[in-house]
């Protein structure tokens, strides 16, 4: 019998980030129907910090995966690659399905928005009411499905990054033998 060389490529930053991106991406569209049938407000509180728990998680069993399918050691700059491609690829599928879902399924998505977060400048007191409505016109120049499809992209790039920074720290796991 021949000595043959496995043909599997080898994990990489990049497939490792991809393939956790693709399951991130799924699972933040699955959490955002769950809350919304709920009708918990997604902007606050427990629902909104939920997204920090579950990108932290992710970026947890990606780095576990490229390391249990690799030489079991990751960089740190490999930590934050994997981050970067998981931002990516999730970030384009939820800001696909969010621009879907308020541009044609639920077009009062972004008024509820709106008017929750009048009421939250309400209850603050802080402002009068024309100050109020100045802000409410403001925001409302940046609560179109276009512009929310950017801002989904752009941030959930930088949020993945900044998660992962942060998990790396204790995810990493360097080689004994320097690179040549």
């Amino acid at each position: 019998m021949e000595n043959q060389e496995s043909t599997t490529p080898a994990v990489t930053t990049r497939s490792a980030g991809i393939r956790y991106g693709l399951i991130m991406g799924v699972f933040s569209i699955v959490y955002f129907l769950v809350l919304n049938t709920l009708g918990a407000d997604i902007t606050q509180g427990p629902a909104s910090w939920g997204r920090y728990v579950y990108v932290a998680v992710f970026i947890f069993l990606a780095q576990k995966y490229y390391k249990d399918n690799g030489d079991s050691f990751m960089s740190y700059g490999q930590g934050i690659g994997i981050s970067f491609w998981m931002g990516i690829i999730s970030s384009v599928l939820s800001a696909i399905f969010t621009y879907v879902y308020m541009k044609f399924i639920d077009q009062g998505f972004v008024q509820q928005i709106m008017d929750r977060a009048r009421e939250g400048m309400e209850e603050k007191g802080t402002m009068s009411d024309e100050q109020i409505d100045q802000a409410m016109a403001m925001t409302s120049k940046f609560m179109t499905p276009e512009m929310m499809f950017v801002f989904g992209i752009v941030f959930g790039i930088i949020g993945a990054v900044i998660i992962g920074l942060i998990v790396t720290i204790f995810t990493q796991k360097k080689s004994p033998e320097p690179f040549a």
